[in-house]
């Protein structure tokens, strides 16, 4: 059952524009599918709609060397495709903020998503990432602020993982009357 929209993605949209976000790449995602909305609206705002998460690395990487802010928007399943470029993070020392929804979680109907769910925590640690959870609504935007002046900051990868339980789970009914 899906959960009532929430404000989250208004405020967590906020948070980016005061950390000084500019630009933000994404791979769409019902997950953040509002805050997805909200970037395109922005015209002071690069929202670039990705084909696959790695590229989201180089994309941050590039903004960076030209003195903007950047972001990643993606899905648990997506971590996984983003293994080997999460190690030019850790040696190029660059800021990455990840905002990332959860599967595999709460309530799944995919057992596809649950392998890199409940992987994504240790692997984005192993790769040196920093790992912040969000496991209530109340608690997104707070999160990623800290997050992000962590990020920017000290020129590291900062992970905010969003718990499935709080964007709503799928269903199979739902996905087959897409």
């Amino acid at each position: 059952m899906r959960r009532k929209e929430s404000p989250w993605p208004d405020r967590v949209y906020k948070t980016l524009k005061a950390a000084g976000v500019r630009q933000v790449g994404y791979v769409p995602d019902a997950g953040h599918k509002r805050l997805i909305e909200l970037c395109l609206a922005d015209r002071e705002l690069d929202a670039v709609v990705l084909s696959t998460e790695e590229e989201g690395i180089g994309l941050a990487a590039g903004a960076w060397l030209g003195g903007v802010r950047g972001a990643l928007l993606m899905q648990s399943s997506g971590v996984g495709n983003c293994i080997n470029a999460l190690g030019m993070t850790r040696e190029c020392r660059f800021p990455l903020l990840m905002l990332i929804t959860m599967r595999g979680q709460f309530g799944e109907f995919n057992p596809w998503q649950v392998p890199m769910g409940q992987a994504t925590p240790g692997v984005l640690s192993a790769m040196g990432v920093v790992v912040h959870e969000a496991n209530a609504a109340d608690e997104i935007a707070p999160t990623v602020d800290a997050a992000a002046r962590l990020a920017f900051g000290s020129c590291q990868a900062v992970a905010v993982l969003i718990a499935q339980g709080v964007i709503g789970i799928k269903s199979f009914q739902e996905q087959a009357s897409r």
